[in-house]
């Protein structure tokens, strides 16, 4: 039974996966250009059928939709690469918008200066029935404690008054962040320290958004930021 070359509905497919890949300007011509190719082809086939052998009604049906589902997928990567442009601008957006404001991202990281320290968070996925944070100094040493009591879920944003336990003042520089909760008389470890930067860039990549948060935080991606402060 005659039916259409095969070499031909493969060089189609290959045309589109390239043109819908690579350049979307592309994609309405070429669909064009493979339908007509398609309905010439299958016009000769018809007019060059054997009369005791055509092509029956099921082939005819079968190699229509094969050219149907080429030019769908041809339209679906269209669409899709016009959504994907659409995010790629939005987030472009919101990212310049946060330029020059305050974020708090993952990060266990507080800095004090002049004896005033920047903010820092803490996230739960549940209710805790208290939760501690320890300050450490350069050495290890906890140099300051908060007893934060009970705390629902969510985030949380605190700030250091930059006063040690004895009472004195920190020392201008780096400290790290112990966090410890409890639940349900058990220790519990699902939470994240957040520390505090300021969005003093933006970098566009091929993986989106990226925010410069300063030597201490470095580069982080939009979907990084848990507040805006």
């Amino acid at each position: 039974m005659a039916t259409l070359d095969t070499s031909v509905l493969n060089s189609i497919n290959q045309t589109t996966t390239t043109s819908g890949v690579t350049d979307s300007t592309q994609s309405v011509s070429s669909t064009e250009e493979l339908n007509d190719q398609f309905m010439t082809l299958l016009v000769a086939q018809m007019q060059n059928q054997d009369p005791m052998d055509p092509v029956s009604n099921s082939d005819l049906t079968a190699q229509l939709a094969q050219i149907s589902t080429v030019s769908g997928i041809e339209e679906l990567n269209t669409t899709l690469e016009g959504i994907t442009a659409q995010i790629s601008s939005s987030e472009a957006l919101q990212a310049a918008s946060l330029l020059d404001q305050g974020v708090l991202v993952g990060g266990n990281a507080v800095l004090v200066g002049n004896a005033t320290s920047t903010p820092f968070g803490l996230e739960l996925a549940d209710d805790v029935d208290n939760a501690t944070v320890e300050v450490l100094g350069a050495d290890g040493s906890v140099v300051k404690t908060f007893e934060l009591g009970a705390l629902e879920a969510g985030i949380h944003g605190f700030v250091w008054d930059g006063l040690l336990d004895d009472g004195t003042e920190a020392a201008d520089g780096s400290y790290q962040l112990v966090v410890t909760a409890e639940r349900a008389g058990e220790s519990y470890d699902d939470l994240q320290t957040l520390s505090y930067g300021v969005v003093s860039g933006v970098n566009q990549t091929d993986s989106g958004a990226q925010l410069d948060l300063g030597p201490v935080l470095g580069v982080v991606s939009l979907d990084a930021v848990r507040q805006v402060l």
